[in-house]
């Protein structure tokens, strides 16, 4: 999948937008750029299911797995909730994430679906006990 699209992605956030992502703590779109350049750099192959936890007026809490492999060809399951505040424009100005990586043989992926959108028929997070 090609990742040229950072500065796209961070259009979606507000300028000052505050993340929280594992251990690291940014502030602000180009923050999120190099966030996100880094992060596709090192998570090869990565295929992601999201599901609504909850929400309430600008607020939304999803639960995450997503399969990804490193650069030896290593391959995890990453699993998280993430929490995501919005402005009265729709842009993302806070996201808080959790995230554990979960070291996996490639025998054990879930997640099969050529790169790109997950197809509206796979299996859901709930549906394969995740």
């Amino acid at each position: 999948m090609e990742h040229a699209r950072p500065a796209r992605v961070a259009l979606a956030y507000t300028p000052d937008s505050r993340w929280r992502n594992r251990a690291e703590f940014f502030e602000g779109r180009e923050a999120i750029e190099a966030f996100l350049r880094r992060k596709w750099a090192r998570e090869l192959d990565y295929r992601l299911i999201k599901e609504v936890f909850a929400f309430r007026d600008n607020r939304i809490a999803v639960r995450f797995a997503y399969e990804w492999h490193d650069d030896s060809g290593q391959w995890f399951r990453s699993y998280g909730n993430e929490n995501w505040e919005f402005d009265a424009e729709g842009l993302m100005r806070r996201r808080i994430a959790s995230i554990n990586d979960l070291p996996i043989k490639e025998s054990e992926r879930k997640y099969h679906w050529p790169l790109g959108r997950r197809p509206d028929d796979h299996a859901s997070l709930s549906d394969l006990g995740l």
